[in-house]
């Protein structure tokens, strides 16, 4: 198993920068982002808008969610505390979508 320390950060793609901004837009400024690690995937940033709309976008790694984080404007790193979970806005459909439903 490789150490986390020694792997090399890999950028964002054009793609994950374009999604990330795109949600910002969307939902204000300034928005957050929670990187965190899904295994083997690697690692989703999930994105809380200034409206409370929650989406996300799939990294190779957290260092590279991290990157993203840094690399968009307006984009804040965050942390699932109180302030951020009473930021989020969960709606039937979202609810429904997660329940696979």
């Amino acid at each position: 198993m490789a150490d986390s320390d020694s792997e090399e950060t890999v950028a964002p793609t054009s793609a994950q920068l374009t999604a990330a901004r795109k949600f910002v837009k969307a939902h204000g400024k300034p928005s957050r982002a929670v990187v965190e690690n899904i295994g083997r995937a690697g690692a989703r940033v999930v994105l809380v808008g200034a409206d409370g709309a929650l989406g996300d976008v799939v990294v190779p790694a957290v260092a590279t969610g991290e990157a993203l984080v840094e690399a968009v404007e307006d984009l804040e790193t965050a942390s699932w505390d109180a302030e951020t979970v009473k930021a989020t806005k969960i709606g039937a459909a979202h609810r429904r979508k997660m329940a696979g439903r």
